[in-house]
């Protein structure tokens, strides 16, 4: 089966910032992801759970795109426009698709 190479790109924010920016993505032209729930974690501020929070103002969800390797730059800057003076990480890295007109 033939595949074809694309990015994948995750982005783990605070929830509060989502529409934020899956808006931001979205102007960028970018024209799928998947949103899923962070429930946990640790990092340079120590460890931290969701674990008994009330709201979303303490969680971090994670947004994942994979789109063509010509399409990342454009999406790396709609994505730092946001992250940058929030918390959150930004990583890329390379995988293949087996329909790569979805992408």
């Amino acid at each position: 089966m033939q595949t074809h190479k694309a990015k994948r790109v995750e982005i783990t924010i605070e929830a509060v910032m989502e529409t934020r920016l899956t808006n931001a993505l979205v102007k960028a032209g970018v024209t799928g992801f998947t949103i899923l729930p962070v429930l946990g974690g640790s990092g340079r501020s120590g460890q931290w759970s969701r674990e008994g929070q009330v709201s979303r103002a303490g969680g971090m969800v994670s947004v994942v795109c994979i789109i063509r390797p010509e399409r990342l730059d454009g999406l790396l800057d709609a994505a730092f426009a946001v992250v940058e003076r929030h918390i959150g990480v930004v990583t890329v890295t390379d995988c293949e698709v087996l329909r790569a007109e979805r992408f």
